[in-house]
């Protein structure tokens, strides 16, 4: 009796220890933590941002960009690091890596902390790891996947006609201050576009008679061709509708919400919009609860 006594009570000190530090407080999936012990009671602690991408698709060839964007990092460092060997490819902004198709990128006006890979091949694909520096570590994990379309433009170009789309639509959601990162993808044409122009709304987004600034494109032709928009230091204003217009497809959209700091509205609908922290939290909670009873239970037996 006495050593059951000691069990229930090592699992309600167990289950109490998760509701106090917010060990459910999870970013990313499994594994990914986005709220440790050390961080209790600070609200300077290091988070990230749990609307960021945990899943990246990149054509073969081309680049990938992988975000992570942290909350009050103050002096600490982020690395990326790559699962499949273990491998430390970046830190801070330096490349820890001979291969130099790896390069972390990041705005001081911003919280992103942004991988490149350049030349994507489907080798690259897999788990790479956002890791802040702090005691212990906090981790958050995107998810990279290569596909080849070479195959499928082959065997589709003789009937296929010249498309574009915005990967990630038709909604993308943004925080305030971080950097719109969008991507079109041109498929089946018999040759490259000669000119890609992006819209916000019914206006050019590149345009010599802006004042925006933070704004640039770049393009990469080939079979498939990509253009990817940056709007660096986003603004409500900068929310919309935003197309991509090749000379030799019809355009495509997608509305881009950037929030201050209010969840997306598919988020907050009903029970259904808890957080997969709070359930966990009610559910350790009902644990709480049930080794308590079953303590009391054992103690006056």
């Amino acid at each position: 009796m006495p050593r059951e006594r000691a069990a229930a009570a090592h699992c309600l000190l167990v289950a109490l220890c998760f509701v106090s530090y917010g060990a459910c407080d999870v970013a990313g999936g499994a594994g990914s933590v986005n709220a440790l012990p050390g961080g209790t009671g600070s609200r300077a602690a290091p988070s990230f941002d749990a609307a960021t991408p945990r899943n990246v698709t990149a054509l073969v060839g081309k680049s990938a960009y992988l975000s992570c964007r942290v909350r009050n990092l103050g002096n600490r460092t982020v690395s990326w690091i790559r699962h499949r060997d273990l491998h430390i490819l970046t830190v801070g902004g330096y490349t820890y890596t001979s291969d130099q198709r790896f390069q972390a990128s990041h705005s001081p006006q911003t919280d992103d902390w942004t991988l490149q890979v350049k030349w994507a091949q489907q080798r690259d694909a897999g788990v790479y790891e956002c890791q802040v520096s702090t005691q212990p570590v906090r981790s958050f994990f995107v998810t990279l996947h290569v596909v080849d379309c070479d195959e499928i433009y082959q065997r589709m170009y003789s009937d296929g006609v010249p498309s574009a789309r915005i990967l990630g639509g038709p909604d993308l959601h943004v925080d305030i201050g971080s950097t719109i990162n969008l991507t079109c993808l041109i498929q089946f044409s018999p040759e490259p576009p000669a000119y890609i122009f992006w819209y916000h709304e019914d206006e050019q987004v590149i345009s010599y008679d802006s004042s925006r600034g933070g704004v640039s494109v770049v393009t990469e032709k080939g079979a498939a061709t990509t253009s990817y928009l940056l709007v660096q230091d986003a603004t409500p204003a900068d929310s919309g509708r935003y197309s991509c217009a090749p000379s030799n497809a019809e355009l495509a959209s997608v509305r881009v919400h950037v929030l201050n700091g209010e969840r997306p509205a598919a988020m907050q609908t009903g029970s259904a919009g808890l957080s997969d922290s709070w359930v966990c939290v009610v559910t350790l909670l009902a644990a709480v609860a049930l080794h308590t009873a079953v303590l009391h239970t054992q103690l006056t037996s």
